[in-house]
């Protein structure tokens, strides 16, 4: 894959979990790993994020959001519930996604995951 597909990959990655995060990300990379950051920097971000023209960045994080209840990855969900500050989604949507999630992959599902935003949300507005 090209810089050009690096570039912006970096670019929709800090637009959307902001600068911070991925500075602690890029921080705490090591040679490890360098290979798997490179990987998603291009592929997630550069590549899926960063097409235009039928999903919008606010689309992305709703459909990453449920994506990710359904995979039982809390800790992602924790950062994509903040990375809706910089998407565009908004508390109201998120809350109306959850309730929906509940009817296709269950009540308890739902339940832990919007325990999980409200922790997350109400951190948001303490920082």
């Amino acid at each position: 894959m090209s810089d050009s597909l690096s570039n912006k990959g970096m670019t929709i990655r800090r637009k959307v979990l902001g600068n911070q995060h991925v500075d602690k990300a890029e921080k705490e990379t090591t040679d490890f790993d360098a290979d798997f950051q490179d990987y998603i920097t291009k592929s997630a971000w550069g590549d899926i994020w960063a097409r235009e023209g039928v999903l919008t960045l606010r689309d992305r994080s709703l459909l990453t959001l449920t994506l990710l209840a359904t995979a039982g990855h809390d800790k992602e969900f924790e950062m994509h519930i903040r990375a809706t500050a910089n998407t565009g989604a908004t508390k109201e949507e998120v809350k109306e996604t959850l309730l929906h999630m509940a009817v296709y992959i269950g009540v308890p599902v739902s339940n832990h995951f919007i325990k999980i935003a409200k922790k997350v949300y109400s951190d948001m507005e303490g920082e």
